[in-house]
């Protein structure tokens, strides 16, 4: 098997960037890869640009070692580089929700044992634009959290870092919604809105039950929209979301689609996070590739 790296060295797990040494090692001394190459990436999107350029037959499988946004960069330049090469993920971010909801390993063995096995499951990726994502879309109250944490903060705190960051800015946010026009094939009109989420999975932003009846290779995205509420009534709902019983309260549009159109008031910029990074704003249409990419799986 011949195996490419792809390494984000800011990611916040060290423990796993010091076990990455051991990691080739075993895979090359068990004879579970014949060939490894390693690029560390040192800035934004050096990754996605590293991976587009790959060709299809060049590597086996592609290891992103880094968090969601490592993750999504190696997805982008799979999709559009064209490649079809299969994903391996080493877990060191700082919430990692696409690799936790796949128990992805982050042991030494664990990991080796994984792609020795070498098995494979094709799993549906989101499209927006020209952009892809594998976990989620998302907009409005809070989402800009994630990308607001310093790196050096996210290694000491972990996903606590964000809760902490999340209580400093719901009061700031807590009065702003957004007129959104929702269009798709099981739901058409408007809404005022504290957030929208769009995500293959259940898990976000380290929450388990988000989407809780999400599967990722259905061929749906799971759709998740809170609608405007006053503060008792969000955080009733905030703790309905914990036991992932909020789908069904008033407050909540939830549906399953594989296509939908979103736009707010051209006077009005809402800006989109799309797997823990910044990506464009609204207006946006954002549908399923059914099946689109591989990803190695325990």
């Amino acid at each position: 098997m011949k195996v490419k790296f792809i390494i984000n060295p800011s990611s916040g797990k060290q423990i796993v960037q010091k076990n990455l040494d051991r990691i080739i090692g075993n895979l090359v001394l068990e004879g579970t890869a014949n060939y490894v190459d390693v690029f560390t990436m040192k800035g934004k999107n050096e990754a996605f640009e590293e991976v587009k350029r790959i060709k299809r037959d060049e590597y086996d499988c592609l290891v992103a070692v880094g968090g969601d946004g490592t993750v999504n960069e190696v997805v982008n330049g799979v999709m559009i580089g064209k490649s079809e090469i299969p994903i391996a993920i080493l877990p060191a971010g700082t919430v990692n929700d696409f690799a936790k909801f796949l128990n992805l390993p982050t042991d030494v063995n664990g990991f080796c044992r994984m792609m020795e096995k070498n098995q494979r499951k094709k799993v549906d990726v989101g499209k927006v634009g020209d952009q892809y994502f594998i976990n989620v879309l998302a907009g409005g109250l809070l989402t800009d959290v994630g990308y607001k944490v310093s790196s050096e903060i996210k290694t000491v705190l972990g996903k606590y870092a964000y809760y902490v960051e999340g209580m400093k800015e719901i009061p700031k946010q807590m009065l702003r919604s957004i007129n959104v026009e929702i269009n798709s094939e099981e739901f058409t009109g408007e809404e005022d809105v504290f957030m929208f989420i769009i995500t293959n999975t259940p898990s976000v932003g380290g929450f388990k039950k988000i989407a809780p009846m999400a599967k990722i290779d259905d061929g749906l995205f799971d759709v998740c929209i809170v609608r405007k509420s006053d503060i008792p009534e969000f955080f009733s709902l905030f703790l309905h979301t914990m036991k992932g019983e909020h789908i069904k309260h008033p407050r909540i549009l939830y549906i399953q689609t594989s296509k939908i159109e979103l736009s707010s008031p051209k006077d009005i910029q809402v800006d989109l996070d799309i797997d823990g990074e910044q990506g464009g704003r609204l207006p946006a249409t954002i549908e399923v590739v059914q099946k689109g990419i591989e990803i190695m799986i325990p």
